[in-house]
């Protein structure tokens, strides 16, 4: 009697998750995915940004989209850095910055335009962007690199 009780039990266990599996399945019908696929089929890399240099903390994400047949760098509303003087955006070679930039390892996209909050820059049309791995918050005065995000 035990043995029969404790079949049926586990019968009615295994109907139930069961039922409950099916529940939770993937539902195209429900899906958000088009919307999903929608927004990152302009989106050519992503990165979030990681502080470098300790007394400048850095934070948010950088996203290169491509609109209307132009490429720009967006930084989120999340984007927070450090003030410094002489601040730039730069596209950096690798995708871990150091601290100090050589010359030759960076390229100059523009002056910061704001400390935190969305911000957009226009990329140029000749930026062979197979060429940076990453975005960085740099301030020129000292060389310094505030934080960065590398591109995937």
């Amino acid at each position: 009697m035990k043995y029969i009780l404790l079949s049926s039990l586990s019968i009615l266990l295994v109907s139930t998750t069961s039922a409950i599996a099916q529940e939770t399945t993937f539902n195209p019908s429900r899906s958000i995915a088009p919307q999903v696929a929608q927004a990152s089929k302009n989106t050519l890399a992503m990165g979030t940004f990681v502080t470098t240099e300790q007394d400048h903390p850095t934070s948010g994400m950088a996203t290169i989209i491509e609109e209307d047949g132009k490429r720009y760098l967006v930084f989120n509303e999340e984007f927070t850095t450090a003030e410094g003087p002489d601040v730039q955006v730069v596209l950096h070679r690798e995708s871990e910055v150091p601290v100090k930039l050589q010359e030759e390892d960076y390229m100059t996209i523009a002056p910061l335009a704001s400390m935190n909050g969305t911000q957009r820059y226009l990329l140029p049309d000749d930026l062979n962007l197979d060429e940076f791995q990453a975005v960085s918050i740099w301030c020129r005065q000292f060389n310094v690199s505030f934080g960065y995000a590398a591109l995937n």
